[in-house]
């Protein structure tokens, strides 16, 4: 997405042959590919790792992290390995997401017309929106210090970082859609005249 909104904006001439069907599915390919490969990689390693602390995650799924807090053998090491591959490639998603919106600000400000500005904006502004939510709240829950760690609170930051994103993705880029930011006033207003 960051891709396409950079290629929009600051190629917006180019963005027919940039963003043919063949990148599409490319893109799409590689992101697929690359989630199999690290659950793949993470489900193999974890298949050797011995367990001696119980079976309990106090989670509502299996966490790399947490399997390993239950893990007492030294294959642990090859786990925390792909761990470290995994989270590598994540930050380089991460950077290549930086460097594109940088670059899409930076065409944006140079934009005479604050409507254009406005515009380009609303085009990018959705995506970051959830980005940031996702980011956010994966750093809280990795890099806390465990001086703030309960089971409570990594049960929920965990629901935060899985389920809210992909939750509210549908609504934060509907609401660029006039018709349904209307009829959702017009369902917040009747619900708030039925509780008075």
């Amino acid at each position: 997405m960051a891709y396409d909104h950079y290629v929009a904006i600051c190629k917006p001439l180019h963005y027919g042959t940039i963003m043919g069907s063949r990148v599409c599915v490319k893109m799409a390919a590689a992101a697929w590919a690359s989630g199999f490969l690290s659950a793949v990689l993470h489900t193999g390693t974890t298949f050797g790792v011995t367990f001696c602390h119980g079976n309990a995650l106090g989670q509502f799924f299996c966490e790399v992290p947490r399997i390993l807090k239950l893990s007492c053998s030294d294959s642990y090491l090859r786990e925390l390995g792909v761990l470290v591959i995994t989270v590598c490639l994540g930050f380089g998603c991460f950077i290549f997401i930086v460097v594109s919106y940088v670059q899409i600000f930076t065409a944006v400000l140079r934009i005479p017309s604050e409507q254009g500005q406005h515009k380009a904006l609303s085009m990018c502004l959705p995506h970051l929106a959830v980005v940031s939510l996702f980011v956010s709240t994966v750093i809280f829950a990795y890099l806390k210090p465990p001086s703030l760690s309960s089971p409570s609170l990594d049960l929920v930051v965990a629901v935060l970082y899985s389920v809210v994103p992909p939750a509210v993705n549908p609504l934060i880029y509907s609401m660029r859609n006039r018709e349904l930011r209307d009829a959702l006033k017009k369902l917040i207003l009747l619900v708030f005249v039925q509780q008075q």
